[in-house]
């Protein structure tokens, strides 16, 4: 006896039907893959996955972009002014990272488009 119940209209043995149930029922026992799997149906189709842990502010981007930025323009500036190369070494290994911050900063700005919401659902802004 077959059961038709299926969405997929998958007829399954009545072992097949057993051993599904007890694979689910492994399945629902581990905590940590509930969460993981909770996470991932409640997380918005457009935002990229991170790195299991802590989700990263969104404020993060646009401040460590600022604090590089800021960084550059004042060892560009005290070493052209002290011609001291040290500064300018730092600074020319801090520049790549202050591009590579900017350009993923642009990316998100772009990606977001104007109707870019708040988590509370009102208009808002990309930047933050």
């Amino acid at each position: 006896m077959n059961d038709r119940s299926d969405p997929d209209d998958v007829v399954l043995s009545p072992h097949e039907r057993l051993t599904l149930r007890r694979i689910e029922a492994e399945l629902s026992g581990d905590r940590r893959l509930t969460r993981r799997m909770c996470r991932l149906l409640h997380q918005p189709a457009g935002r990229p996955h991170h790195r299991a842990g802590r989700p990263v502010p969104r404020r993060a981007l646009p401040l460590s972009t600022a604090a590089l930025l800021s960084a550059s323009v004042f060892l560009v500036v005290m070493g052209v002014r002290t011609s001291d190369p040290v500064l300018l070494w730092c600074f020319a290994a801090l520049w790549p990272l202050t591009l590579l911050q900017a350009f993923r900063l642009l990316c998100r700005v772009t990606e977001a488009g104007p109707e870019a919401r708040t988590r509370s659902g009102e208009p808002g802004t990309p930047w933050r």
